[in-house]
């Protein structure tokens, strides 16, 4: 299919870090110019040097990047026709994509509307069970007070989940697996969700035990037409926070990955989605469950583009600028299998603490099938104020075994000193037998402390560095 060249002139990047970067890129590909913020910590931030401009939005590390009027304000100021949200941040605000829409902006994501039924997690569970998309059990709304809690719990049966109404990122949820434990952890689950998302709403859901979590990427545009580009497989986490994903899933059979599939175009044309959005199940036995719509790009949107060969962020872009799909169901097909690892600055054998500093040495892995979104540098210092992902690092093979290998592979080829990563602990999964056979849950790494038991062997190459800084300070280089 012939290239089609958007409309949009000019785009804001709300945003920071590899997200910004990537969009920078698809961008730049498309002829768009890019617009970054960043505040102080930013500075020197990779976003900052490859977009076409570049504004600061003060000293608060923070404050800049959650103020929807002023970036509404400045797309207007410096001639921009759009702000591209990324993830994180604003992404998922009603109030920031509306502001866009009243100001003659485009949002490139849903409409505000959605984004505000979506996001309010009793209204998707109702809008699901109206489109036939099958929801797990729990409350129909909010929880009106602990006694009402205690008695649905008791119908529906332990263990339950607290969940915030408005929460997100793995955030104001606590398991339950008694009555006793509700009663703890209901308040707690209304004070973290006061704290982090400015409402006290909660609801209630069976807890599914030991489910695969799996994910279906979709599209759609204005003109009514809605694709899925298959699934991802996230059920290696921790604490909810997904660590190594996986396109496509290699737990499912052929008729299961239509099913929920068609379960995602549905959920999407229910509510009327426009633009790249993921539609979260979760899923035992033969059971499917729906859990959330995020209605923005996703971390791990890398691995489908991966197996499919779409750019994700191009065709949000061009849904955008009110062009119709490039592609239509029955062009999308998959080949081969993609992971992705979130290498973060975190100290696995530390209960994963985080570790910020400078990147004293980066060298990034290559060779077939290799991709690394990243905005670090050598020289480049992480800050401590951000999400702890440092780059993303995809592999992709024909194959499940060749996938693994080459994971490995690039793991090991890559160069990252000055801190702590996630690397070496990504390596201890690779290498576990129930991994390679594809056979594992959201409860792997829980039920997996074994994979702490290794040892960091320092590279010659890093050995020598150290040697070479030593020298250096001495000499007063």
């Amino acid at each position: 299919m012939l290239f089609r060249s958007v409309m949009l002139k000019k785009v804001l990047i709300a945003n920071r870090g590899e997200i910004a970067v990537r969009i920078v890129r698809a961008c730049a590909e498309m002829g768009v110019r890019s617009v970054a913020i960043y505040t102080e910590p930013d500075r020197y931030g990779l976003h900052v040097k490859r977009a076409d401009e570049a504004y600061m939005l003060g000293e608060a590390p923070l404050a800049g990047y959650l103020d929807p009027l002023r970036i509404v304000n400045l797309a207007l100021e410096t001639g921009c026709d759009a702000i591209h949200p990324g993830y994180g941040f604003l992404s998922e605000n009603a109030e920031f994509a509306r502001l866009c829409e009243v100001n003659g902006l485009i949002f490139i994501g849903p409409k505000s509307s959605v984004i505000h039924g979506m996001g309010d997690k009793t209204q998707a569970r109702n809008s699901m069970r109206a489109a036939n998309v099958p929801v797990t059990p729990g409350s129909e709304g909010n929880l009106k007070d602990l006694e009402e809690a205690l008695t649905l719990a008791g119908e529906i049966g332990y263990p339950i989940m607290i969940k915030a109404t408005s929460g997100g990122g793995g955030r104001g949820i606590r398991r339950c697996d008694n009555d006793e434990e509700l009663k703890t952890h209901y308040p707690r689950v209304i004070s973290e969700a006061t704290k982090a998302f400015g409402s006290a709403e909660v609801f209630m859901e069976k807890c599914i035990v030991d489910p695969l979590h799996i994910e279906v990427q979709i599209l759609a545009d204005s003109h009514g037409n809605v694709i899925h580009l298959f699934e991802r497989d996230c059920s290696i986490q921790r604490r909810n926070q997904k660590l190594i994903e996986i396109a496509p899933s290699p737990q499912l059979s052929q008729e299961k990955r239509e099913y929920i599939g068609d379960l995602a175009v549905r959920a999407a044309k229910a509510v009327g989605y426009e633009n790249a959005g993921t539609v979260e199940f979760l899923i035992t036995g033969d059971e499917v469950y729906f859990m959330e719509m995020n209605t923005r790009v996703q971390v791990e949107h890398t691995i489908s583009e991966q197996i499919t060969g779409v750019d994700i962020v191009q065709e949000q872009l061009n849904v955008a600028a009110g062009l119709p799909l490039t592609y239509q169901q029955k062009d999308i097909q998959f080949r081969g299998y993609a992971l992705q690892f979130r290498v973060n600055a975190e100290d696995p054998k530390n209960d994963f603490l985080p570790s910020f500093g400078r990147v004293t040495h980066y060298y990034a892995p290559g060779g077939p099938g290799v991709r690394v979104d990243t905005a670090i540098y050598t020289g480049y210092e992480i800050p401590p104020y951000y999400d702890s992902m440092c780059l993303k690092l995809v592999v992709w093979a024909l194959s499940w075994d060749q996938v693994i290998a080459r994971g490995q592979r690039a793991l090991d080829d890559m160069r990252l000193h000055g801190i702590k990563t996630t690397a070496d602990y990504y390596q201890q999964i690779l290498r576990h037998p129930a991994f390679r056979q594809a056979n594992f849950n959201t409860s792997f790494v829980p039920n997996h402390p074994e994979l702490l038991d290794y040892s960091v062997k320092r590279h010659p190459s890093e050995i020598a560095l150290a040697i070479a800084s030593a020298i250096a300070a001495h000499a007063g280089w």
